[in-house]
């Protein structure tokens, strides 16, 4: 073996900031010891993978079920669940452990279920790998598995191929490569053999002289000399940040499993507590476990991780019908939170259709409405004095291969654009193409930036003529003009005309323009050798126009930027495109902020960039690691980031994002990495999905809100039982607490949880980073709603013994009153500071039946034997239900009371409760 490249593909003695794009064809196969004619002989390219390996990506293993399925038990929530279940095994409350465990069962199953939709996103980049490629082997050219590619292997590549490996191509004939799932590049790359500067790492993007693995060959062929294979290449690379980068736990997660502890916490100090007081007073222990158990049960929120997947499923099936697919539900709350959206430019923000809006000759100006490739638009003679346009734009129709068939484009999306522009001034292109019969082509190069056609046609005298047409760069035709047309005259291509066509072109492309040139010429057809050198007849041209193309924003782009402006989300443009393009299209859709090189913020210090980070609206020339090192920037802002993409170079920004977004018509790495997928590719899209997050988000803080009241109660009451030696410690039994839990607090979970959107939502600043639902009002608004309940409930209790002659009526009546609260509660728990005493309330309708239900269950649990029978209540009178109803009126009193208390001590400008 002679030599080969380095993990970083640096040829060996080359500085570390120089690839093989900065050594010439002839320098890099010398380092390689190869012959390009000849390619490898087999038994050294043998030696070679034994010493390099595969040329295949690491896969990722995959977890067996079994051990999946355990995974399931690993959140706390689970834990306890399962832990109170073999406790009620032990005292034999057998109904009771049966329904734990039923529970725990339906929690895994769902989080299995969403496991199983989120495949892995490095296993997805494995299975884009090429099959087999093209080589040259001792001197003959053969087919072997793109596997076996080592470097220094010749391979051989033309349109419709996928490069099977990382190589500097040293053969190009006319050779475009789609990029853009590597570099976020709109349109093809040209490529070219010639040598660039060294000094520093080029991009991806900028390397012109290099191929990269998996990416497609859309016009010419090349021959390229292998400098890179497996996870050496481009594509390895990204598959070692994807390996390198884990997934953010979603914010309610964490909540949940915090309110777990804290809950876990309470009721075990609590059991602490009422075994020893209950052992100072000589209770038995069976009758304290027994105690013991019902306030774990009571303790425990069994219904909320059930309530929680229904709503955030439910919530996803929502957004699915809007083109917003969620693969993981946490990720529907994660919306929520989101402060700032990093969306790709090129099919999100705009249309991903280039449309031609304006056209200039010596003497007139031409404007074009219309978007994309629909066919709908009319062109403006703007200024000047031609009879028509279709001369200055014959050359877009005729030197081109696309065609429009049933509104869409066939063919290279840039010629598609110009034959929509044709088609808008009237030229029948198929008519107009029959009438020129082309004789030779010449296909568009990266080095001379133009395509030229050559066709029999007749001058105004009669004559027969070779016609030129050619389209290409503006600089590139404007270098080989002569004269230009003029309102139907031949005029000189002077000093004057070229420093318009250079300002026009200059103005055109600060807009975020492409900007393009068509020319042509005759010939005398005795003069003329289609088989000879194209290239030399392509002088002396006579410049027709010049035309500025640009991929225009969706229409609903701007609303969506603005709204989400509006609900305090910062959204920036990231683009694999030139900084002057994405800026012009940031411009006009309203997103603010200077524009930068991606390569010059990864050269910022961290702590300049935090500082600028604000100010920035618009990053192109963006390299996979420049997106994530945006994504960690900004969440070390604090920010709650979500990133949309639909390359392979998207995929480790997508996967460290918090919530990741993928394309739907972007690639599977993407869309495997990504925790949701846009159908429609759509940016409104994203900011309704935020919009539905942050209101499903809101329901579930009204739901724990409504829990934890519930939970506060079960603890402060089993324990004031347990201090005060009332009902021997266990005020409710374990079939009261479960009714509670299942028919009451599941009851009111889903109608909080499907409420309606409160109002201004959407004009609120997200939830920062690592906030808590348990914030300090809420903690309030439970810790003394639930010790006023707890009082009354204890008081109830202590009512039935001494006035009615038991503690079971007591217990009756303190069990109805206790459902009889939760009403109220629920209904105050949608705002925490608005009052329930206006029309509002009752603009739910879920709300209201699930109210009217529990109304009807609180008289039923004691009225009828069946009730009584299962649950272990007595028969209460008028009277007695009178006590219970007073409590819930008195508790609503209260609440109010502090709300105002609340709004009176909000201060100016605050935008609102939640």
């Amino acid at each position: 073996m002679t030599v080969q490249s380095d993990s970083a593909g640096t040829p060996p003695g080359a500085s570390k900031d120089d690839g093989w794009y900065a050594h010439s064809p002839d320098e890099v196969v010398t380092a390689l010891g190869v012959d390009p004619a000849v390619g490898l002989a087999a038994a050294r390219a043998a030696d070679l993978q034994a010493a390099q390996g595969p040329n295949a990506l690491p896969e990722e293993s995959r977890t067996q079920a079994w051990r999946r399925f355990l995974d399931q038990y690993r959140s706390y929530m689970q834990i306890v669940l399962v832990a109170a279940a073999v406790v009620s095994l032990l005292i034999q409350e057998w109904t009771t452990a049966i329904l734990l465990l039923v529970l725990t069962l339906l929690n895994a199953v769902v989080g299995l279920r969403q496991e199983g939709k989120a495949e892995s996103a490095m296993n997805a980049l494995k299975s884009m790998m090429k099959a087999t490629a093209r080589v040259r082997r001792d001197g003959t050219q053969a087919e072997i598995p793109a596997q076996q590619l080592v470097v220094g292997d010749i391979v051989l590549v033309s349109a419709g191929d996928q490069v099977p490996a990382d190589g500097r191509i040293i053969e190009a004939n006319a050779l475009q490569i789609d990029e853009s799932t590597l570099t976020g590049e709109s349109v093809p790359a040209a490529k070219h053999t010639g040598t660039l500067p060294g000094g520093r790492r080029l991009p991806p993007g900028d390397q012109t002289n290099t191929a990269f693995m998996n990416t497609p060959v859309t016009h010419g062929s090349g021959v390229l000399v292998v400098t890179a294979i497996g996870s050496d290449t481009e594509l390895g690379k990204i598959s070692g940040m994807l390996a390198a980068t884990e997934k953010e736990v979603p914010p309610l997660t964490k909540e949940l499993d915090t309110l777990t502890l804290w809950i876990t916490g309470a009721a075990a100090l609590t059991m602490i507590v009422m075994f020893i007081l209950g052992r100072s007073r000589d209770e038995a222990w069976d009758m304290l476990f027994v105690s013991g158990v019902s306030l774990a049960i009571a303790a425990i929120p069994e219904a909320l991780p059930t309530v929680t997947q229904a709503i955030l499923s439910v919530g996803s099936l929502n957004l699915a019908k809007r083109n917003a697919i969620v693969k993981e539900l946490p990720s529907v709350e994660t919306l929520a939170f989101t402060s700032a959206i990093n969306s790709d430019k090129t099919g999100t923000l705009t249309m991903n259709q280039m449309t031609a809006v304006e056209i200039l000759s010596p003497t007139d100006q031409f404007t074009v409405s219309g978007t994309g490739y629909g066919l709908e638009g009319r062109i403006h003679h703007a200024a000047g004095s031609s009879a028509g346009i279709e001369d200055a734009i014959l050359p877009y129709v005729v030197a081109s291969d696309a065609k429009l068939v049933d509104g869409a484009v066939v063919g290279d999306p840039t010629e598609g654009a110009l034959l929509v522009l044709a088609h808008k001034a009237g030229l029948d292109t198929d008519a107009t193409r029959e009438g020129l019969p082309r004789l030779a082509t010449l296909p568009f190069d990266p080095d001379y930036k133009l395509m030229a056609t050559f066709h029999s046609a007749v001058d105004t005298a009669g004559r027969p003529v070779v016609r030129c047409f050619v389209k290409g760069a503006a600089p590139a035709v404007m270098a080989r003009a002569a004269t230009a047309l003029a309102a139907g005259e031949t005029v000189p291509w002077d000093a004057s005309l070229q420093h318009r066509a250079e300002a026009a072109s200059e103005r055109m492309g600060s807009e975020g323009r492409r900007v393009m040139a068509a020319a042509g010429r005759d010939f005398d057809p005795a003069d003329f050798d289609a088989d000879g050198d194209l290239l030399a007849y392509v002088t002396e041209l006579r410049v027709t126009s010049l035309v500025g193309m640009v991929d225009p924003p969706r229409e609903e782009s701007k609303a969506a930027v603005a709204e989400a402006q509006e609900a305090h989300i910062r959204v920036r443009l990231v683009t694999g495109d030139d900084v002057t393009t994405g800026a012009a299209i940031a411009r006009q859709i309203g997103i603010p902020g200077e524009a930068v090189l991606g390569a010059d913020f990864a050269a910022m210090s961290e702590q300049e960039r935090l500082a600028r980070i604000d100010d920035i609206g618009v990053v192109g020339r963006v390299a996979p690691e420049h997106k994530v090192l945006l994504a960690d920037t900004l969440k070390k802002k604090g920010d709650v980031v979500a990133m949309t993409g639909d390359g392979v170079n998207d995929a480790p920004a997508i996967k460290a994002a918090d919530i990741g977004i993928a394309m739907g018509s972007g690639t599977d790495v993407a869309k495997s990495a990504s925790r949701m997928i846009l159908s429609d590719d759509n940016f409104a899209t994203i900011v309704y999905a935020v919009e539905q997050g942050r209101t499903i988000y809101d329901n579930l803080t009204k739901y724990i809100r409504f829990v934890l009241l519930l939970l506060v109660t079960f603890v402060l009451t089993f324990l004031g039982a347990t201090v005060l030696n009332i009902a021997a410690g266990e005020p409710f039994t374990p079939p009261q607490v479960l009714w509670i839990h299942f028919v009451v607090n599941a009851a009111f979970g889903f109608a909080l949880g499907f409420d309606r959107e409160s109002p201004g939502l959407m004009r609120r600043r997200p939830r920062p980073r690592g906030e808590s639902v348990l914030t300090r009002p809420v903690l309030v608004t439970v810790g003394l709603g639930g010790l006023a309940i707890t009082c009354v409930l204890l008081g109830l209790i202590k009512l039935g013994q001494a006035h009615f002659g038991s503690v079971e009526t007591g217990q009756s009546i303190a069990f109805t009153a206790f459902a009889l609260c939760l009403i109220v509660a629920a209904f105050e728990c949608r705002s925490e500071t608005e009052s329930v005493l206006t029309p509002a309330t009752f603009d739910s309708r879920q709300m209201n039946w699930v109210a009217l239900a529990q109304l009807v269950l609180a008289v039923a649990v004691t009225q009828l034997d069946g009730f009584r029978r299962i649950l272990g209540t007595t028969e209460i009178n008028a009277r007695q239900f009178g006590w219970a109803l007073l409590t819930a009126v008195a508790l609503l009193l209260v609440w109010e009371l502090g709300k105002l208390l609340a709004r009176l001590l909000r201060r100016p400008g605050d935008p609102g409760a939640r």
